[in-house]
């Protein structure tokens, strides 16, 4: 639009500029054909340039009156005779000396004869060309006629056409210009009026990019106005769309969630129900085995099969039954844990279950305090061991490591074992998650150690991520970090800081 209004001015003002042009130089033309007349006329007295020139009386009547006054000053006229010295020259304001000169007459000055030459050269007879003379006088339009047999060259400045001409084209310029400022804020105006509604469009689906999407309920509110949705204009068809696609994405959504509760509810009724029945296997396996009868081996091996996988069901069990009721957004408890004290205890309990392994601690001198579930989170670290010591094998050293940075509290679970597959990495903590065929398995698993991690920590409202590479694998968890606990006296806070096997 500014490009197609720019070449539109500017043809404009240079169609006014050559109009402008064109009038000027038709109106000196008819300035020179007036003075060649007033020249090739008969002379009305005797004042006249000295010489026997017959030119003279009349280029001084010429110059001294006219039908409209005097001649223009700065005007050129000459005579240049066949063999003979030019006539004329610049005409100029006489200067009054005597009674017979009157105030307004003019007289001659000579042109050098470098003008005279340039005027012999550029211009023929009955021709009209506009000349620069050189010298500090300005461009003139000359016109050559032949007069009573004698070579006339009359020419009259540029000096004030040439001002003419710039001052328009200043003046058209200056128009253009401001007529495209003032179009360029109008039509900005208008595009951003115009397009007001699509950025309200926009900024609705920024609002819905904004959102979680991928879990848990989702309430899809976010529309855009219906003032937005005319289809009569291409903004109203694109809000339009936008409303229809929210829509099947949240009729979508809302079927999702209610899949998964129904999921979740069918995982919590059957974790639920399967602990009487696993319980039952148990105790009838224990009583099976402390019965006072003799029982041959290979009963005794199957009833201890049965009893260490009724066990390992339980604990299955178990697990599915935590998670769905995390899924479910179940409240835990809000207490002051001291994370120092909890990994001393799970790195305690671990030594026990893995004596193979080096067990070491690395504490902070002060206690580090979080809000939340206790329980929960001795969990969250006794799984972290309890995956490094599945997964590494005997003889590797596990470093537990607690502190604090900015406002978040720190655990670190670190060993050296032969690490995980890159590929395992980014779905380490999806449940029934495995990379077993990167790290040694002296034991099996649920697979859901790590899941119960990532809901636990999440539920803290914190963050777990992990590390590795062959020979160091770390798991870091961060929480909020809580008010500072009473620190406990020598006899409640056991010392466990060298390594232990």
């Amino acid at each position: 639009m500014i490009s197609l209004l720019t070449v539109l001015g500017l043809v404009v003002g240079g169609t006014a500029e050559l109009y402008l042009y064109t009038s000027l130089h038709k109106q000196l033309d008819d300035d020179l054909d007036e003075l060649g007349k007033r020249i090739s006329g008969p002379g009305q007295g005797q004042q006249g340039i000295p010489g026997p020139n017959k030119f003279n009386t009349k280029l001084s009547e010429a110059i001294s009156r006219g039908p409209t006054g005097a001649m223009r000053t700065g005007s050129i006229i000459v005579v240049i005779p066949d063999g003979g010295d030019p006539v004329g020259g610049l005409v100029q304001p006489k200067v009054t000396s005597t009674e017979a000169d009157r105030p307004g007459d003019n007289t001659f000055a000579e042109l050098s004869p470098t003008m005279l030459a340039t005027l012999r050269s550029k211009v023929q007879v009955e021709q009209r060309a506009d000349i620069d003379l050189g010298s500090s006088l300005p461009e003139y339009r000359v016109m050559v006629k032949e007069i009573d047999g004698e070579t006339v060259y009359l020419g009259i400045s540029l000096e004030k056409a040439n001002s003419t001409l710039v001052t328009v084209a200043i003046f058209t310029g200056c128009v253009i210009v401001g007529s495209l400022l003032i179009a360029g804020w109008g039509g900005a105006l208008i595009v951003r009026r115009t397009l007001k509604p699509l950025d309200r469009v926009a900024a609705t689906a920024t609002r819905v990019s904004e959102l979680r999407l991928d879990r848990g309920e989702v309430r899809l509110a976010q529309r855009v106005p219906e003032q937005d949705t005319d289809p009569r204009t291409e903004v109203g068809q694109v809000g339009a769309a936008l409303n229809r696609m929210l829509d099947h994405v949240g009729n979508a959504l809302e079927a999702r969630h209610a899949s998964e509760m129904q999921v979740r509810q069918f995982v919590a009724d059957a974790s639920h129900e399967l602990r009487t029945p696993l319980a039952a296997i148990r105790g009838y396996a224990e009583l099976s085995r402390r019965s006072r009868q003799v029982v041959p081996d290979e009963i005794a091996h199957v009833l201890n099969r049965v009893e260490s996988e009724a066990k390992r069901m339980t604990a299955l069990v178990e697990d599915l039954l935590l998670l769905a009721r995390l899924d479910a957004g179940r409240p835990l408890a809000q207490d002051a844990v001291d994370l120092t004290m909890l990994a001393v205890d799970a790195t305690s309990d671990a030594h026990a279950a893995g004596p193979g392994h080096y067990w070491q601690l690395d504490l902070p001198d002060e206690p580090v305090t979080v809000v939340g579930d206790g329980a929960r989170l001795h969990q969250v670290v006794a799984n972290l061991l309890a995956n490094a010591r599945t997964h590494t094998p005997e003889g590797s050293t596990v470093t537990v490591k607690v502190g604090s940075v900015r406002n978040a509290a720190v655990i670190q679970v670190i060993d050296n074992g032969p690490g995980i597959q890159p590929d395992v990495v980014p779905r380490i903590f999806e449940r029934f998650a495995r990379g077993d065929s990167s790290r040694s398995r002296a034991a099996g698993s649920t697979g859901l150690g790590l899941s119960i991690v990532h809901a636990v920590v999440t539920s803290h409202r914190g963050k777990v991520g992990v590390q590795s590479r062959p020979g160091q694998t770390v798991f870091t968890v961060m929480l909020p970090l809580g008010p500072p606990p009473v620190v406990p006296t020598a006899e409640q806070r056991p010392e466990m800081l060298q390594p232990v096997r």
